[in-house]
């Protein structure tokens, strides 16, 4: 069986600290066994890892959150497939089917599990996400479904209802589905047998493929990505899984949850501080920090205080599940964002009637690791740095770095820094169109760009 991750959301239900670029699966507030705080998708990845599903795995997910994918897990050893713009998980599987298809070279009567990257699950629930397979091939069902055993009337999940309550057999015969009922309603389903849907799911890699065909899509991954744009912005649960004509749900009955808000996430932080404050007289209060000033928070219990780059909240924890709605009207860049080579962090950024712009970022960069050899169109760039030491490339030319150093860097110039020690910088870029887009790549890899600059010197 191969696996298809799905890494996406646009960070808003746990603002401020998720954003377009850090959606909640990437956020480190979840202790593992060492003591060290990690996130959801360096959870999920290690449990793969444990009961070995990890080698088989691919993660689909936009291009905004692929350098936080890399920095997050062990780059080498992840295959991402990358939408080129976001069209809701019918896209997405559709796309990472057709990589498994023409590129991987997978069979097309092998099973594909789908699954989120952010369950909060305990390991045995992988052992059911390995079911999954036997039950594909030993029924005659087109998919099979993952249902988890309710532990209450839930109001804030949908529901797979089985065709009968018959616990006995290893799987179960799907009727119909129902999204987010009422109190009332959740109740009569849990007296039908129904149970949770988890979003967990598998099909065998022709039923897409074929699906894909009598769309006149293209299966070949090279040529649906140029034809991304026609596909049906659509979830996969409605274009595909409530058209097929028989579905099955594998019950689970041990520990699962969905971190999607304040609320539930801070139930299984493992401390209530994170970052430099205080909670003083404050009960079921949690305080989660990013900035470098204390936050201090006293007598105000059942509370969830958020402070980070993007901005702060203060909420009460049956409140915060509103934050997305209000979110919505904020238009504001990402503040913070974690890459493949390290971090930044914005500190200021300032428009002028003109047009001009000033944009200021303090930037980390990892011991060994570099920049890409880019080039803008619209900015001037500005460096000084601040901590460590390293290399800097501009316009193919090499030299040695340290604090207190001013490296300029005009529109059009190619450059690129390798960090020796931890490097820090601090970047204030200049011009009328300052966003990520303005950066064209030519060379990734440190190897690459060395390369390039001694054949320069060898031409001079």
């Amino acid at each position: 069986m191969k696996l298809v991750l799905l890494s996406g959301g646009s960070g808003k239900r746990l603002w401020p600290l998720s954003n377009d670029a850090r959606s909640k699966q990437f956020l480190k507030v979840l202790k593992n066994e060492d003591g060290k705080l990690n996130s959801m998708v360096q959870r999920v990845w290690s449990q793969l890892v444990n009961v070995n599903l990890s080698e088989s795995a691919v993660i689909a997910t936009s291009n905004t959150q692929v350098e936080m994918i890399q920095s997050q897990l062990d780059s080498e050893k992840v295959s991402v497939v990358v939408e080129p713009e976001r069209r809701d998980t019918f896209a997405a599987i559709a796309l990472a089917a057709t990589y498994l298809y023409s590129i991987k070279g997978v069979s097309l009567k092998e099973v594909i599990g789908v699954l989120p990257v952010d369950p909060y699950v305990d390991n045995q629930f992988f052992s059911k996400v390995k079911d999954l397979e036997l039950t594909i091939n030993n029924s005659d069902a087109e998919i099979a479904l993952i249902g988890v055993e309710p532990t209450y009337p839930s109001s804030k999940y949908g529901y797979i209802v089985p065709e009968n309550k018959d616990y006995n057999k290893d799987y179960l015969n799907v009727s119909h589905f129902t999204e987010k009922p009422s109190e009332t309603k959740a109740i009569e389903l849990l007296n039908q047998g129904a149970l949770w849907n988890c979003g967990v799911f598998a099909f065998k890699l022709e039923y897409i493929i074929t699906l894909l065909q009598k769309k006149g899509l293209p299966i070949q991954y090279e040529s649906l990505l140029k034809q991304y744009d026609r596909l049906p912005k659509i979830s996969f649960d409605y274009e595909v899984v409530e058209k097929a004509e028989k579905i099955v749900a594998l019950p689970y009955e041990g520990y699962w949850k969905d971190l999607g808000t304040w609320n539930t996430l801070t139930e299984e932080m493992g401390t209530n501080l994170i970052g430099k404050g205080i909670i003083k007289d404050s009960t079921n209060t949690h305080l989660i920090n990013e900035l470098d000033i204390p936050v201090t928070v006293l007598g105000i219990p059942n509370a969830v205080v958020a402070v980070s780059p993007d901005g702060i909240l203060v909420s009460d924890k049956e409140k915060s599940p509103n934050i997305k709605e209000l979110v919505n009207r904020f238009e504001q860049r990402p503040m913070y964002e974690e890459r493949r080579w390290g971090w930044y962090k914005v500190l200021d950024h300032t428009k002028f009637e003109d047009g001009q712009e000033v944009l200021t970022k303090r930037i980390g960069i990892n011991k060994g690791a570099n920049l890409s050899y880019q080039y803008h169109n619209h900015r001037n760039e500005t460096w000084t740095i601040i901590k460590g030491e390293g290399v800097f490339v501009l316009n193919g030319e090499m030299k040695s770095i340290k604090i207190g150093d001013v490296l300029k860097i005009p529109v059009g110039a190619k450059h690129s820094i390798k960090a020796e020690s931890d490097l820090e910088f601090i970047e204030v870029q200049t011009g009328n169109d300052l966003v990520e887009e303005d950066i064209k790549r030519i060379f990734i890899t440190w190897e690459e760009i060395e390369s390039h600059c001694l054949t320069l010197e060898e031409t001079v």
